[in-house]
């Protein structure tokens, strides 16, 4: 099953970074977001995947043309130009880099790609989150209920720590808990490819009428995550995320 990957939009919340590079690219522990997701869907085993770009698209597709390079050890013999690898990169992925247009909005994204995939079910998630997700248990809920979409639910991070009180003692302090009510798109989508006929063209908005229209007609489920979820929208987001990885404490690592 190939999973597709949102990486084209321009990331305006986050412009101390994203005027020199997509969101997707900017890093965590020295690797793009965009690494650490991928690393999530494979290590449940799947490793094909479509990265639909948009802003400054050439950074991601450098980064993948020269991934070897990057991540292997090598000897150079300079007199005849010839390269020894050490090794090769551990990943085994398959990656398809499909420019989708600067403008395009995320469900004319989602639409473009669908017609180059020849299985019915695809996988989709945003370029610039993440989370410990099981995989294979999000597949398996949306076999089961023979619905056209499934969205993951999640409990959005506080921006605040949160604080318990006896009268005015403080009895207990949670820095960023999970709020205890509500729940919201965290991304992580499974689609069969009908979802394509809810989607008009590139200035569509997957977010806004075709998940409206598909939750209207019975055909949207909700797969709901009650773990670590974080979306890296502010400069403040992304500090966190990497005090949290520096600290070899990132809950969405579920990799060896």
């Amino acid at each position: 099953m190939k999973t597709i990957i949102l990486a084209g939009g321009f990331g305006t919340r986050l412009p101390e970074e994203t005027e020199l590079r997509p969101k997707p690219m900017v890093e965590i522990g020295g690797r793009p977001i965009l690494w650490h997701i991928m690393k999530t869907y494979a290590h449940y085993g799947f490793n094909d995947f479509s990265v639909a770009l948009g802003y400054k698209g050439d950074m991601i597709k450098r980064f993948f043309l020269d991934y070897r390079l990057l991540t292997s050890s090598l000897t150079v013999s300079l007199g005849d130009e010839k390269v020894d690898w050490h090794m090769g990169p551990e990943e085994n992925w398959n990656v398809d880099l499909i420019d989708t247009g600067a403008d395009t909005m995320t469900g004319g994204r989602l639409k473009r790609l669908l017609p180059t995939i020849e299985n019915e079910t695809v996988m989709m998630t945003y370029g610039d989150g993440v989370a410990n997700i099981d995989i294979k248990k999000l597949v398996e809920f949306h076999r089961s209920h023979g619905k056209l979409a499934t969205v993951t639910a999640v409990r959005p991070p506080a921006r605040f720590g949160s604080l318990s009180f006896d009268g005015d003692n403080v009895t207990g302090f949670t820095e960023k808990p999970q709020l205890g009510e509500g729940w919201i798109n965290g991304g992580y989508f499974v689609f069969d490819s009908a979802v394509a006929n809810y989607i008009v063209g590139d200035e569509t908005y997957l977010e806004r009428e075709p998940l409206e229209r598909l939750a209207q007609d019975g055909q949207l489920m909700a797969y709901k995550h009650s773990g670590y979820w974080q979306p890296m929208d502010t400069l403040r987001d992304l500090q966190s995320l990497r005090e949290i990885w520096d600290k070899k404490d990132a809950p969405w690592k579920i990799w060896k």
